[in-house]
């Protein structure tokens, strides 16, 4: 998250210069066009090593999900949480249920993602009314794994060298043993009792199988980070609301 923040903060920067290139803004004290070009100049500076600084990896020492089971190693990551008053079934059927219609600021999200594209149905471009995990799998992602009411686990290729096949499907082999250049990305929800209420969990993982691929989507995510982020916030935000929703 510092990272993408330095990313924005520099991208900021560099534009408030550039507009100071073209007229010097006197109530920023930037009284001269060479101030504004040394703040474009330090702006860019600031994205570019944030951009350039590098992915730790990381393993699992202990498997205790799914999702330990077919990303075990990972450079990138994020993780969610929300704590609901419903017991595991009933939060369960929330994570399998809830639609991109009711997770707040995703189409404006999806759309920002995507450039105003239109495509085809994806989880980028979901119906609103449909559960979204379901339009996930039948689309880009392929289900690995899933133990009602404890986790569910998607995966997709989100990174793949020129005239890569996955064998004509996506697959929990692919994951197992990842090919060399592709970049593949994981994602679980996982439900734990906790008395009368259930701990309601996401987690994303990415893994590049190789330099090449990692350079290129640490630039990537860095860049759609926040984004994806606040996505998946209001993702748990919506499974809470349903699950603690008038039967």
């Amino acid at each position: 998250m510092i990272l993408s923040l330095l990313v924005y903060t520099g991208f900021g920067l560099a534009l408030v210069g550039l507009v100071c290139v073209i007229r010097p803004l006197r109530f920023l004290r930037i009284t001269t066009r060479q101030r504004g070009a040394t703040l474009v100049v330090a702006g860019l500076l600031m994205a570019i090593s944030a951009f350039a600084v590098p992915a730790r990896e990381k393993r699992v020492t202990s498997p205790a999900s799914r999702l330990d089971e077919f990303m075990p190693v990972w450079q990138f990551e994020e993780h969610h949480a929300t704590r609901v008053r419903a017991p595991v079934d009933r939060a369960w059927q929330a994570v399998r249920g809830v639609t991109a219609g009711e997770i707040a600021l995703f189409r404006t999200l999806t759309t920002l993602r995507r450039l105003g594209r239109s495509g085809p149905e994806s989880i980028l471009n979901a119906p609103e009314r449909l559960p979204i995990l379901d339009v996930a799998i039948r689309t880009s992602f392929a289900l690995l794994a899933e133990e009602p009411p404890r986790e569910i686990v998607v995966g997709t290729i989100v990174i793949a060298p020129r005239g890569f096949d996955a064998g004509g499907a996506l697959g929990p082999d692919v994951f197992r043993s990842p090919p060399a250049g592709v970049a593949l990305a994981a994602m679980d929800f996982q439900i734990t009792p906790d008395g009368e209420y259930s701990i309601v969990s996401t987690r994303t993982r990415v893994f590049a199988s190789d330099g090449l691929a990692r350079r290129t989507f640490r630039v990537y995510w860095r860049l759609i980070y926040p984004g994806s982020s606040l996505i998946r916030a209001m993702w748990l935000r919506a499974v809470h609301r349903r699950a603690e929703a008038p039967v």
